[in-house]
């Protein structure tokens, strides 16, 4: 059985202290004796007041999210045996993963979120740690690979993030990144602050020119972009014919129309370590 010791970094106290009854470790900064960052009491009332595991209703949503999840699948080594969620939301990745991985660590920034994916894919492999993705609690190359899907838009300082998920994964280790393509973010004005809020909280639009200087710094990676879901596909409801395609017939498809006409919703980022 794996032992999560292995991969968590030091703490003030032994680990099992830190274990909530429902079996999640939380290591976020404990807000009574440390200063606790606004965006963290943020994440957790995001995640009381938005359900992450309510299935969604429209077949296109469905249809899209299963077709980013299959190519993210698609890009993590079957010898990666120990994977990091981060960000893991309704986890999906552990749902996907956990019958053929040595250990499945679902990680959070709201508690609720990972107790809820505890208690959805109880499995003696599968972990929840709730953390801060600018402080991942996990030893330097721990991990096999990460995957971070639809998070990247909503943090704050991207560089420092990346530059986290670059500790925690092992030389010769992948990562897997997702987020919206070149999208305008839009702000609406908030009624309780009077100030502009972005909608969604999505904060950043992604292109391969700007993941392109986001990377040049570590220069001891490589990467690769692949963008997915063609909106015309997706504004002329042909989900109700394509959902019916296997994987890779699907991926032609989405490909040629991207072709004819680039407007790619989604964004993939696979770096290598």
């Amino acid at each position: 059985m794996f032992d999560l010791s292995r991969i968590i970094a030091p703490q003030v106290r032994p680990l099992e202290t830190y274990r909530t009854a429902d079996g999640v470790y939380n290591l976020l900064p404990d807000p009574v004796s440390e200063v606790e960052p606004d965006y963290v009491a943020h994440y957790r009332e995001d995640a009381l007041q938005f359900d992450y595991f309510a299935p969604p209703t429209d077949p296109a949503t469905v249809h899209e999210s299963t077709r980013l999840h299959q190519e993210i699948l698609r890009h993590l080594p079957p010898a990666a045996r120990i994977v990091l969620d981060v960000g893991c939301g309704n986890a999906w990745v552990a749902r996907a993963l956990l019958p053929e991985r040595e250990a499945v660590v679902s990680f959070d920034i709201a508690l609720r979120n990972t107790t809820e994916a505890l208690r959805r894919h109880p499995a003696p492999n599968h972990f929840a740690v709730t953390g801060d993705a600018y402080r991942l609690p996990f030893l330097d190359g721990s991990v096999d690979a990460i995957v971070s899907s639809e998070v990247m838009e909503h943090v704050p300082d991207v560089p420092a993030y990346l530059a986290e998920l670059l500790r925690v994964v092992k030389p010769g280790g992948r990562i897997v990144i997702s987020t919206p393509y070149n999208e305008t973010i839009q702000y609406s004005l908030c009624i309780h602050c009077n100030r502009r809020t972005p909608l969604h909280a999505h904060l950043h639009s992604f292109n391969e020119e700007l993941i392109a200087r986001l990377l040049a710094p570590f220069a001891d990676v490589r990467y690769r972009t692949y963008t997915l879901s063609n909106k015309a596909l997706l504004y002329l409801r042909t989900h109700s014919v394509l959902r019916h395609l296997p994987f890779r017939a699907w991926r032609a498809v989405d490909s040629l129309a991207n072709r004819v006409v680039k407007k790619p919703a989604r964004l993939v980022i696979v770096i290598c370590r």
